[in-house]
């Protein structure tokens, strides 16, 4: 099973799709729809021996925040509980990478997979995440790698404007410096109820479309002229599903194969649920270990494409902060990835077929926080 766990809901980061977004969402209405427990703590309360005692052998624990790394001493104490208990667990974390040179390399080192938020280019990551936030986060990550680290460092794209072909390929160039290893980019989309606007969104729409066929031709190319699959998780989760003809829950794992420690120890379906009861799914103080399952609702379980999105997002799917118009625009993008994918599946059969890559080279790990569906 996969854990998230939210050390702090605090970040020493003012992104503009995040902070400064909330500051602007005043009435959304989700008062009326949810149940809200105003009594959960802004940093984690649970112990660390809790945790321990919690989890079993080959769970996969993500340290999560706001930034996590702001709670540095919860999560340094949960590792050290969790080392002297002895069980074979695999910490994960997402992470802005600020803070990442003041913590101490052995417990950096534990860390076998982290999610470093990048939107892209140096231009487009300092004005979504603050002035120089590129280049600190490059030289952590460089510093990191120079001292040992050999861990996967995804980049974690946050997409506000439809260039994605544009951004992703200034990222494959750190993966040629081997700084990253793996992408995944999610929508800004749908989050918030003031942002939606029809005509700049429908555009969005067109010409993000455009890109990921540019980017999907892209992935292709590499793979004929390096022997190299490019690990971008979208890409390769539906390939995944497609290919192999899996139908999908959501690919998140939100709910049912992945839920998220709360900082009073309440379990919750997804991250971003905390202190909304009506996605409790157990209680780690309670012991529970059968928990809760919570799956999509309308519009997501009757559309063809369920089987392989899965739903997209279980809040928003709640939520519908966006107008149904504006929701159908979202799921444009997810049936035109899904369908231009499935267009490309006899090209990359070929190439398994001359042995230009194999399919292992596809092989990638769900449920620990690199989104599948945009």
């Amino acid at each position: 099973m996969h854990y998230h766990i939210i050390l702090t809901e605090r970040c020493n980061s003012h992104c503009k799709y995040c902070y400064e977004k909330s500051m602007k969402e005043f009435d959304n209405g989700l008062k009326e729809k949810f149940d809200f427990d105003l009594n959960v703590p802004c940093d984690s309360i649970v112990r660390g021996s809790k945790i321990a005692e919690f989890l079993k052998d080959g769970d996969i624990l993500i340290f999560y925040g706001g930034e996590p790394l702001v709670n540095f001493a919860k999560m340094k104490e949960i590792i050290d509980e969790i080392v002297k208990s002895k069980k074979k667990i695999n910490f994960c974390m997402q992470t802005n990478g600020k803070l990442l040179n003041e913590i101490p390399l052995i417990y950096v080192k534990r860390i076998s997979k982290m999610l470093v938020s990048i939107d892209g280019d140096r231009i487009r990551t300092n004005n979504n995440r603050g002035w120089e936030t590129y280049n600190l986060v490059l030289n952590n990550l460089i510093e990191l790698r120079e001292k040992g680290y050999g861990g996967e460092i995804v980049a974690r794209m946050t997409l506000s404007f439809p260039d994605i072909f544009e951004q992703v390929n200034h990222l494959v160039g750190l993966i040629e410096k081997k700084i990253f290893d793996s992408i995944h980019w999610q929508i800004d989309a749908g989050f918030y109820k003031f942002d939606f606007n029809k005509k700049e969104f429908k555009r969005f729409v067109r010409e993000y479309n455009k890109s990921i066929e540019l980017l999907l031709d892209f992935w292709i190319d590499y793979m004929k002229k390096n022997k190299k699959v490019l690990k971008l998780y979208p890409f390769l989760g539906i390939f995944d599903s497609l290919y192999y003809n899996k139908k999908m829950k959501l690919q998140c794992g939100s709910g049912y194969a992945n839920y998220t420690i709360s900082t009073d120890g309440k379990l919750i379906a997804c991250p971003i649920m905390g202190g909304i009861k009506n996605f409790y799914c157990g209680d780690l103080n309670k012991h529970e270990e059968n928990l809760k399952e919570i799956h999509v609702i309308e519009p997501c379980t009757s559309c063809k494409h369920l089987d392989i999105c899965g739903g997209r997002c279980l809040y928003s799917n709640y939520a519908k902060l966006w107008p149904e118009e504006g929701q159908r625009l979202i799921c444009k993008t997810i049936q035109h990835l899904i369908d231009e994918i499935g267009e490309r599946i006899p090209k990359i059969k070929e190439l398994i077929e001359k042995k230009i890559v194999s399919e292992e080279d596809f092989e990638f790990e769900r449920y620990f926080g690199p989104e599948i569906i945009p």
